[in-house]
């Protein structure tokens, strides 16, 4: 194994590292969730090297830094206030899932009349509505940090991608036999992974619109249902970096690759 690079995760407090196996790149986390500012960090730095191989002597000090890091945001007070800003009346049918886009600039909705719409989070002007699924809208995602495409799951077994800008739907990607209960897209925003009631999680290709993989839950040893789905993180967002065997973890607790399934 070969240490890449660190990175800071405020919260939890903890720290991302990404490092190299066999040829893969992969990521894990070492989690301070005891870390306070009272902790001394030289104590910190030690019980971490003593369980973590990957930081060695070399990366000792870049590790101090941000353990201080952390620990200063730590000593910050929060005096924010939070208050109602907006109240829309967004749907004629309740609500299912609510979404932002990066910068926080708009976000969208799902619901139970079939569309998706988006807004401005300023003004709460609605600009587009996405329309076409033939049952509720269930599951919605931005593909973060780009933001200028949108995936929507529906209870009619199809997930559809459109434009955030003129929404236009580029794929409806079809292959679930039950409902579409969660979605995501990869870091590099090259991948949308679906999961169903059907105990399946599909890899479709955003450029192409074709399924690339079927990941299958065992119904002996798990639920009947991936209730939740997401990809391996990486901060990494450069378009040369596409991890060849994309990770995805969908629950109950089943862990996937893109080589599981052919």
């Amino acid at each position: 194994m070969r240490l890449k690079r660190l990175h800071i995760r405020y919260y939890p407090p903890g720290i991302i590292l990404d490092y190299e196996k066999g040829g893969q790149q992969r990521t894990k986390s070492i989690d301070l969730l005891d870390l306070t500012p009272e902790c001394d960090v030289n104590e910190v730095l030690s019980e971490i090297r003593r369980v973590e191989p990957l930081i060695t002597a070399s990366r000792a000090e870049q590790v101090k830094i941000l353990i201080q890091r952390l620990q200063d945001k730590l000593s910050k007070p929060d005096n924010r206030k939070f208050y109602l800003f907006k109240a829309l009346q967004a749907h004629i049918l309740p609500l299912t899932n609510v979404a932002f886009n990066k910068s926080g600039s708009s976000f969208i909705t799902g619901s139970y009349d079939r569309t998706c719409k988006i807004w401005d989070t300023a003004s709460g002007e609605e600009l587009q509505t996405l329309e076409g699924h033939r049952n509720v809208v269930y599951a919605i995602a931005f593909n973060n940090p780009y933001g200028d495409k949108i995936a929507t799951g529906s209870f009619d077994k199809t997930c559809r991608l459109w434009s955030t800008e003129t929404g236009k739907c580029f794929h409806t990607f079809r292959g679930h036999t039950a409902e579409i209960v969660c979605l995501a897209f990869n870091p590099q925003s090259t991948l949308v992974a679906t999961g169903s009631m059907d105990t399946t999680a599909k890899l479709w290709d955003v450029e192409s619109g074709e399924e690339v993989y079927t990941l299958v839950v065992s119904i002996s040893i798990f639920l009947p249902t991936v209730q939740s789905i997401c990809f391996t993180l990486s901060v990494d967002y450069s378009p040369a970096f596409v991890p060849p065997l994309p990770s995805i973890f969908y629950s109950p607790t089943a862990v996937g690759t893109a080589e599981d399934q052919p």
